[in-house]
């Protein structure tokens, strides 16, 4: 089920807002969350929810085995991690790992065709986390089955993030309260997520669809940079719109979630790009991955190995291509030059280092979004290569500059930046933040109008983080 879609936004919202509403007590209220979380899931992936409660019921009785005084828990953790690891890569990675075999000399493996279950790498990093801080201290062990169900298993996040550590939501499950100005932001933060959605990404979406879709004959250099830029706001507003949506949800339920996003396209490096970018991922494999395997604690060829295999490890996470393993290499890279002073940009005009920022963000997303590394290449090529121009070419780019394509160019590239939390800052009188904040609400509306005015005519659009 798709958060801009009819369905959920008028019936299944709707349901299990009012049941949460009207049942007292926090019992019955985490029991309604879990069933309509188990129907959302089981809307769009029927049989995939076996899997998922396999892995519920797998990590509940790793997670019992991590209580204090229990001997054995680090092999075990070793087995749960493994475990976990083995189904990810079974049903993400068998089909990849089979046909790269496949081009070793003499070696035929059948390629397995198995189906990705929506949002198996989010509440597999879900699971792993809550073995993971249990292990770190007993106290978070949950002997409630249901309990550790609902962390996993939570609507608002389940299949797109952003990943919620456990110890982050260990003392919510029992814990919160609904207030009024919580559920009111969280609708308005909600709005703004669809909004995102609907009316910028889908746009942007249109347009880069159609330029990977060309042949390199129809290529030219405007119309790949149409293609890239379009993408590069395409892929922001899409993910960042959802984790607006899925924190605005959890408001309206109660639960706070950490930002996902914070302006990662007004960086100044790579470095403070990952800072911004997709921090629940990155943080958890900071956490879980870089700081177990040293750090930076043991000498500068170690942690720049360590970097690497995190970076390896975050392109692979999200997707099993080669594309996206040079994707999180390429990132990996810059970053590692820039923390050895290779690349200084300390030293540069800061409009350089945010233009350098940039430019590496979009070539690298061209590996993102291109169907292979050949591809990839050959679409950069056309980027910098002025003999690819061409009358037709010039006339195809033009005709994807439509009035609703420039409105929506102009809109991302200004809420890309913080404008509004700049506005707050810089406002000294009280009664102007009241007013503000009071327009704030009033704009929702009228955004929520517009998206449900563009449902009644738009195709089916899944997010683009559906497929991790």
């Amino acid at each position: 089920m798709v958060f801009s879609s009819p369905v959920f936004l008028f019936i299944f919202l709707t349901a299990v807002y009012i049941l949460y509403r009207i049942i007292p007590g926090m019992t019955a209220k985490n029991v309604i969350l879990l069933i309509f979380s188990l129907l959302f899931y089981a809307y769009g992936e029927p049989k995939a929810i076996v899997l998922m409660i396999i892995s519920i019921l797998m990590n509940y009785v790793f997670g019992l085995a991590m209580a204090d005084g229990r001997r054995g828990r680090r092999a075990v953790l070793a087995v749960s991690v493994a475990a976990n690891l083995l189904m990810l890569g079974i049903f993400k990675y068998a089909g990849f790992a089979a046909e790269m075999l496949n081009h070793i000399p003499f070696v035929n493996v059948p390629v397995p065709q198995i189906a990705l279950p929506i949002g198996i790498s989010f509440y597999t990093f879900q699971a792993m986390s809550y073995v993971i801080d249990s292990y770190k201290n007993p106290d978070y062990v949950q002997r409630n089955l249901f309990k550790l169900a609902l962390y996993i298993t939570f609507f608002p996040q389940l299949v797109a993030g952003p990943i919620v550590k456990y110890y982050d939501f260990a003392d919510q499950i029992d814990n919160r309260r609904t207030t009024p100005e919580m559920t009111v932001q969280g609708i308005r933060r909600f709005i703004m997520g669809l909004s995102k959605k609907l009316l910028i990404a889908n746009t942007m979406a249109a347009a880069a669809d159609y330029v990977y879709g060309l042949d390199d004959s129809q290529l030219s250099v405007s119309l790949a940079w149409l293609g890239a830029v379009s993408y590069l706001f395409q892929i922001y507003f899409d993910f960042s719109g959802y984790s607006d949506m899925a924190i605005g949800l959890g408001k309206m339920f109660g639960f706070t979630f950490r930002e996902n996003f914070n302006y990662p396209y007004v960086s100044s490096s790579m470095q403070e790009f990952w800072r911004r970018w997709h921090i629940s991922v990155s943080t958890w494999f900071k956490e879980y991955l870089y700081f177990p395997l040293g750090g930076n604690r043991k000498g500068k060829l170690r942690t720049a190995l360590n970097k690497l295999a995190v970076f390896f490890c975050t392109g692979l996470w999200h997707g099993a291509s080669l594309n996206f393993i040079v994707w999180g290499l390429l990132n990996g890279g810059f970053m590692m030059l820039e923390s050895y002073k290779i690349i200084n940009t300390e030293k540069w005009f800061k409009p350089l280092r945010h233009i350098y920022t940039m430019l590496v963000v979009v070539l690298a997303f061209v590996f993102f979004r291109a169907d292979t590394l050949t591809d990839a290449c050959r679409f950069i090529v056309h980027m910098f290569n002025p003999l690819s121009s061409s009358d037709s070419g010039m006339a195809a780019f033009l005709a994807q500059l439509s009035p609703m394509y420039i409105i929506m160019l102009c809109c991302a590239v200004v809420f890309s930046m913080p404008v509004w939390r700049t506005l707050k800052g810089k406002i000294k009188s009280h009664e102007l933040l009241v007013y503000g904040e009071a327009g704030s609400y009033v704009i929702s509306l009228v955004m929520l109008a517009f998206c449900i005015i563009t449902l009644s005519s738009a195709s089916y659009n899944p997010f683009i983080y559906f497929r991790f």
